[in-house]
This record gives C-alpha cells, structure tokens and sequence, in this order.
C-alpha cells in the first residue's frame, strides 16, 4: 500500500506561481514514477506532468511547457509541481499519482496504481 498525499494549492491571480506537494508513504521502493493530473469541472480528469522515480525523465502535457516544472525529492518521497505563469484555464482539482509499472505511457491515467485526494487551484483572471 502507499499513501499519497497532495497540498499547495490555492487561489493565485493570472500570472502568479503556486508550488504542489505530494508526499509518498508505504510501499514506496518499488514504484517506478509519479505524476500529475488535474479535473476541471465538467472535464475528464487529464494529463499534466509525470516524472520517473530517478528523476531521469520528464513528461509535460504540451499547454503546461515551459510554465511547469515537476521534480522528485527521493529522500522525502515527495514530487513536487512547480507552477509559473499560471492562467485561468488551469483552474482545477490537482491530483497526484504513483505508477508501479514500467512503461512510457506516463500520460495516461490507466498506468497509475494510487492517488491523491487532490488540492484545489484556482486561477482568477
């Protein structure tokens, strides 16, 4: 079993930047990556960014590039998402994820074993 548990969200006005959480507990030596996705009301919950457990690979959804930074601290078992030059669009429940599976498919949401309770972001215009 391994606990998941996300923060940092909030309210930001358009432009500003917020900094997400997400610390790993339990079974955690065997997992291969995490990542992160998000639900706006109405929507399919989606792909934002993954990262494998070394930190080695990155994965970005095409719209957060170059405004999102994800990044793993292994001796706290915490990934991080850094989150510049936020927009309204990205208003969202923000969820993270572990995988325990070895694949490239890190973009999708059937590759992940256990998730977040997810922390709300909220970008006024």
């Amino acid at each position: 079993q391994v606990q998941l548990e996300d923060s940092g969200g909030g309210l930001v006005q358009a432009g500003g930047s917020l900094r997400l959480s997400c610390a790993a507990s339990g079974r955690t030596f065997s997992m291969y990556a995490m990542g992160w996705f998000r639900q706006a009301p109405g929507k399919e919950r989606e792909f934002v960014a993954a990262i494998n457990w070394r930190g080695s690979a990155t994965y970005y959804k095409d719209s957060v590039k170059g405004r999102f930074t994800i990044s793993m601290d292994n001796a706290k078992n915490t990934v991080y998402l850094q989150m510049n030059s936020l927009k309204p669009e990205d208003t969202a429940v923000y969820y993270c994820a572990a995988s325990f599976r070895r694949t490239s498919d890190y973009q999708y949401l059937r590759e992940y074993d256990y998730w977040g309770q997810g922390t709300q972001v909220t970008v006024s215009s």
